[in-house]
């Protein structure tokens, strides 16, 4: 058979399936990147004439396209959050990724250097990439589009938040995975520039360069001057692909993380005329991109599982992905909600899902091309083992979950005001 015309038949059935699985599977107890990952794992196991998708092998590859991924993905949960910026307002957030996501590293990198033996660079490494939520594959607890009035509810605006801004402040951790593993441990070695550039500099100027952008952006499409150039009045959704690309690529020009820059230019196209119908066209088109990629992405995991990607996986290597799954990130977000505004099983659901994916494979695939780690393929198989470990878990427990927690709101909603529509949220 040809490959290519192959590829093209494969690549039609794979996208129709993206477009009727969450429809198909909206009520299951089984998430769309489990079925594609599961397909991954059958076909690269039958199909022995297909090119291996080790990502360690295509190094390149692997960085740019879950970039990408990342990056759209960035740009739909900024668009999608209702709820205008605000030190209160936001306050599960910042408990979030000011105690959860620390607690987390330690935890991790702990487990990297007692429990797997390794060294300070690639425990460090470790933490790093497995700190962020993933904003990629974490769609069934998080919010699903711009919402035309109200707030979302406590759960889902926390992990989506959290998502949209902690992808980006994982990249100084692995930026002093990489200078470790480079020039070593010695402070004096790596430290000064890290605190100046990593921290400071590329942090600053991510969030500037998002807020200008967002705002410019906000401008052309709702207040330009002339009708032709107000693009809200013309519904073009592929421009969120343009803001996208636009924030992103002048941030890394100017040496700043573009993962801040995009949530936050996203953050600031949403703040303008919250209730305009163009939000949702911006989010659709953004997200149909995201689900196409999403589906490569996890599909070529599922190869890269059967053909080597877990080679050599032994019993620490699950002990310490598992920890990671139902230990580190449940209990460090107990932890830090333990006193703010959110109920027992919000707090529950917010803790438990710390969903990780494509974020932490970028991060993996970037380091290990820029830094010089002794354990480059007991890295790729950890972190391999969570990300496939939280699809499968997060997938089949996901629905239930927010299903429940959806039912348990708009139970004390009626018995509290007779309408949960026009109720207040109540913490549950």
């Amino acid at each position: 058979m040809d490959p290519a015309a192959l590829a093209y038949a494969g690549a039609g059935v794979a996208t129709l399936l993206a477009a009727l699985l969450p429809r198909l599977l909206g009520r299951a107890p089984i998430s769309m990147p489990m079925v594609f990952l599961a397909a991954g794992a059958v076909v690269f196991s039958v199909a022995d004439s297909l090119p291996g998708p080790l990502p360690a092998r295509h190094g390149s590859v692997t960085v740019h396209l879950t970039e990408l991924c990342v990056i759209i993905s960035l740009m739909g949960a900024g668009l999608a959050l209702n709820r205008p910026f605000s030190l209160r307002g936001w306050s599960t957030t910042w408990r979030l990724l000011g105690i959860t996501m620390p607690l987390s590293m330690l935890a991790v990198g702990v487990l990297g250097w007692g429990a797997l033996g390794w060294g300070l660079a690639s425990s460090l490494l470790l933490a790093a990439v497995l700190a962020p939520t993933d904003p990629v594959l974490a769609g069934e607890v998080q919010v699903a589009e711009p919402a035309d009035s109200g707030e979302e509810d406590e759960a889902r605006f926390a992990l989506t938040s959290e998502a949209g801004l902690n992808d980006g402040l994982a990249f100084p951790f692995t930026y002093a995975a990489v200078a470790i593993s480079v020039v070593g441990a010695a402070p004096d070695a790596w430290l000064p520039h890290w605190l100046a550039v990593d921290v400071a500099w590329r942090l600053a100027c991510g969030v500037l360069v998002g807020l200008l952008a967002g705002w410019g952006l906000r401008k052309l499409f709702f207040a330009a001057p002339s009708e032709k150039l107000r693009l809200a009045e013309h519904a073009e959704g592929f421009v969120a692909l343009a803001a996208t690309f636009l924030a992103y690529g002048l941030t890394e020009l100017a040496e700043g993380y573009g993962f801040v820059a995009v949530f936050v230019c996203a953050c600031t196209i949403r703040a303008a005329e919250r209730s305009h119908g163009y939000h949702r066209v911006l989010h659709q088109y953004v997200e149909q991109v995201e689900r196409m990629l999403t589906v490569l992405i996890i599909f070529l995991l599922g190869g890269a599982a059967v053909t080597g990607l877990l080679a050599g996986t032994g019993w620490r290597d699950v002990l310490v992905a598992a920890a990671v799954l139902l230990v580190v990130r449940p209990l460090a977000g107990a932890i830090a909600l333990a006193r703010g505004k959110t109920g027992p099983r919000e707090r529950a659901v917010i803790s438990f899902f710390g969903v990780r994916g494509v974020g932490s494979l970028f991060y993996v695939a970037y380091a290990v091309q820029e830094g010089d780690f002794a354990d480059q393929d007991a890295i790729w198989r950890v972190v391999g083992l969570v990300v496939i470990g939280s699809i499968v878990l997060h997938g089949i427990t996901a629905t239930p979950a927010i299903r429940l927690l959806d039912r348990v709101r708009a139970r004390a909603a009626r018995d509290r005001h007779g309408d949960p529509d026009q109720a207040p949220r109540t913490p549950v």
